[in-house]
């Protein structure tokens, strides 16, 4: 996992391009959705699950006690999850436009390199061709 100190360094969205931003905004908003359910929402389920069918087979109560705990069960597990995607979305949204920023400066960094010696290199040719003259 990234580090606070590199997330914290990254560029602001408005030094981004809208492509980039867009493209960061989407693969966050994938990963995020992904990370949604973990193993904390599924026990909760999972418990209010049980906590239903133990009140509907085992006890004498009607369906109007049980429908409104599993009601507020099912709530909680959504509201759990909406949660933890919104956090985890904001994260990965950071960690992407980290990763693209340092591809763009990676890439402007190759293609100044690049120029730099095709411009060493002409050089080194023109002068060459002067010489045998």
């Amino acid at each position: 996992m990234m580090e606070e100190a590199e997330v914290t360094e990254q560029a602001s969205p408005e030094q981004v391009s809208p492509e980039m931003e867009q493209s960061a905004a989407q693969r966050a908003r994938d990963r995020a959705g992904a990370a949604r359910w973990d193993l904390n929402i599924a026990v909760f389920l999972f418990a209010v699950l049980i906590l239903v069918i133990i009140l509907a087979t085992y006890t004498k109560m009607g369906i109007e006690v049980v429908a409104p705990i599993a009601l507020f069960g099912l709530a909680m597990v959504w509201l759990m999850g909406w949660r933890r995607g919104k956090q985890m979305y904001q994260r990965f949204y950071d960690e992407e436009l980290f990763k693209l920023e340092r591809e763009l400066k990676r890439t402007v960094k190759e293609v100044v390199e690049e120029t730099i010696e095709e411009t060493v290199e002409e050089k080194v040719q023109k002068a060459l061709r002067e010489r045998w003259k």
